[in-house]
């Protein structure tokens, strides 16, 4: 059953789900927390997982003004100060993952690990079809509306004459992308997962140079599988999560030498 909570005078949408140590999962961009159908249950069976919808998405109204990914994780830290949780588990999907990884940057109290599926740190690292998808053409308008518009117009409170406004603010957003120098990653200093589908919309060698940047980052690239990985194979995803979640933050790989 979902609820609503206050944020930066915003109702909010959220649903919550187990018990244990907080869990957030942020979704990707244009789409709800529906997203996160065949990773909740069984990540709530282990923690108390916490879904919330941001501005623009879902059944939570627009903000005033342009979106960026910063802003959304300032408004993920107000949506954990209004529940009052404290540090966190954080797994973000796509835009989900870049807000994840400001959140980590802007607010480092609150992000306890952090997991990232099929984000780029910055459109350097973004395949030449994802890309291609948000370039502003003709093309990729029409693409993005039947991907994105019938949704909206089933669930935001602005009613679906809004779309078109949220849709130029996510294309400009995402034309500009999350803005993140691979330099920067050295300040998340908590375990952090970086996973992506090995035909993702985001380059494989992008996210080896995140791991590497990352002091304490770990890779997992998925064969057989898109920027859809969540979707396509849950059982192995949720497998993942779940040991990255639950391991000895202070585990270190061991490392073999070949003579």
């Amino acid at each position: 059953m979902g609820q609503y909570v206050t944020v930066r005078g915003t109702q909010t949408y959220y649903e919550v789900a187990g018990e244990g140590e907080p869990l957030l999962l942020l979704h990707g961009g244009g789409v709800t927390v529906e997203s996160w159908a065949q990773q909740s249950p069984a990540l709530a069976e282990h923690y108390r997982v916490y879904l919330p919808e941001r501005s623009g998405h879902g059944r939570t109204a627009d903000r005033e003004g342009e979106a960026s990914y910063a802003g959304m994780a300032d408004e993920t830290a107000g949506f954990m100060a209004a529940l009052g949780i404290g540090a966190a588990g954080v797994v973000g999907w796509s835009d989900g993952g870049a807000v994840a990884l400001h959140l980590a940057l802007r607010h480092p109290e609150l992000v306890r690990r952090l997991v990232v599926i099929g984000t780029h740190a910055s459109n350097d690292g973004g395949s030449e079809e994802g890309l291609a998808l948000v370039d502003g053409g003709e093309e990729s308008l029409a693409a993005l509306r039947q991907m994105f518009g019938g949704l909206y117009a089933a669930l935001s409170p602005d009613g679906p004459e809004h779309f078109e406004v949220v849709l130029r603010k996510w294309l400009r957003m995402w034309q500009e992308g999350p803005g993140i120098e691979l330099a920067e990653l050295q300040r998340i200093a908590v375990p952090s997962l970086v996973m992506q589908g090995d035909h993702d919309g985001v380059l494989v060698e992008h996210s080896a140079a995140m791991m590497r940047s990352l002091p304490l980052g770990q890779l997992a690239v998925v064969p057989g599988t898109s920027h859809a990985l969540p979707l396509e194979k849950p059982a192995l995803v949720n497998q993942l999560l779940l040991d990255f979640l639950g391991e000895d933050a202070t585990a270190q790989p061991l490392l073999f030498a070949l003579s």
